[in-house]
């Protein structure tokens, strides 16, 4: 877990004009309790030209479960896809590790299909199957159970290299108008990711029981999958 948020962050600090992003101070370090054990969140937020909100979060549960939570949303002017990625750890293991480029509208932008077709294809062992409001991901969204120290160092590989396929677009991607067509339908797909994202219930039910349902509710709202901004008239 740790190695893969300090490699997050190391990939962070190659995007162009990266810059803090404010976050609610009652929002970036958060403690609570769970099933008498105790709950801490950490959340780091930057910026950068061509993503609006690079979001990291890290938990951990008492002294056992930990989780990651990373989301890169594009500045809808610019043809980038969201990134995300997510890992939920225990003392056993990894249970669930996901990670994609995930489209905001029919198809992956070409450069990055590209260049997500040419990375590692690693054998894991174990596959999960999507969720069901997984029709948000690409074709190349990789969402496994790690079962060895080898396929945790994968991942985290496989992690970098779509955050360098991204970094790679980024760097030469170019904005268009904010009443451009593509632009418009960048943001209604921007807009349809967060709320495809929004069904996931257990996260709801988590934060519900850790602090309370109107908690919860901004916290996912405010924090984890905000909609994009209203485009300028």
């Amino acid at each position: 877990m740790d190695a893969l948020a300090e490699r997050i962050r190391s990939c962070w600090s190659t995007l162009p004009d990266l810059a803090p992003l404010m976050i609610a101070p009652d929002l970036e370090a958060i403690s609570g309790s769970l099933d008498g054990e105790a709950l801490f969140i950490r959340n780091e937020l930057r910026q950068c030209r061509g993503l609006r909100k690079l979001h990291l979060e890290t938990a951990r549960l008492g002294a056992g479960l930990q989780i990651l939570h990373c989301v890169l949303f594009p500045d809808p002017r610019f043809d980038l896809p969201v990134f995300g990625a997510d890992i939920v750890a225990g003392p056993a293991g990894v249970s669930a590790a996901i990670v994609d480029l995930s489209p905001v509208t029919d198809a992956l932008p070409e450069r990055i299909a590209q260049g997500l077709a040419a990375k590692t294809d690693h054998p894991y062992s174990q596959p999960r199957e999507l969720p069901p409001w997984g029709s948000i991901f690409s074709p190349y969204v990789r969402f496994v159970r790690p079962t060895s120290p080898v396929e945790d160092g994968w991942f985290v590989e496989e992690v970098a290299e779509c955050l360098g396929v991204l970094a790679e677009a980024v760097s030469s991607a170019e904005p268009q108008a904010a009443d451009d067509p593509a632009t418009v339908r960048r943001w209604q797909g921007q807009l349809r990711y967060c709320r495809q994202q929004k069904q996931n219930d257990k996260t709801r039910r988590v934060l519900e029981k850790a602090f309370n349902p109107q908690w919860a509710d901004r916290y996912i709202e405010e924090l984890l999958f905000d909609d994009p901004p209203a485009l300028p008239a």
